[in-house]
């Protein structure tokens, strides 16, 4: 596991900047409004579909940080929750498994 360190890292990165590249794109075309980019995730059933996969995702991803958390004793791994909500799945996975690891490392 101690080779897949950087990989997580890596990949909390990438799913923090890219898909806010895409949300500041469209927010920048379309106007600054939250509103209308939540509007714009139910345009289909198909963007309907991905938010409740996303949303399901980040629901269980929660309950087992925090799960996790008690259990291990470990309240720094915390951190990954509000990352899942304001940044995204793709960016708090990723970094949960980074600080998950971190301990076992060294």
């Amino acid at each position: 596991m101690r080779r897949l360190q950087p990989v997580w890292l890596a990949l909390a990165l990438w799913g923090a900047v890219h898909p806010m590249y895409w949300f500041v794109t469209y927010l920048s075309g379309n106007g600054w409004s939250l509103g209308a980019l939540i509007d714009a995730w139910y345009v289909n059933a198909s963007t309907t579909g991905l938010v409740w996969d996303l949303t399901i995702a980040a629901i269980a991803l929660t309950l087992w940080i925090c799960a996790e958390a008690v259990t291990r004793r470990d309240w720094t791994s915390l951190v990954a929750v509000p990352a899942i909500y304001c940044i995204g799945v793709s960016c708090g996975l990723p970094l949960y498994l980074w600080l998950r690891g971190r301990r076992s490392v060294g």
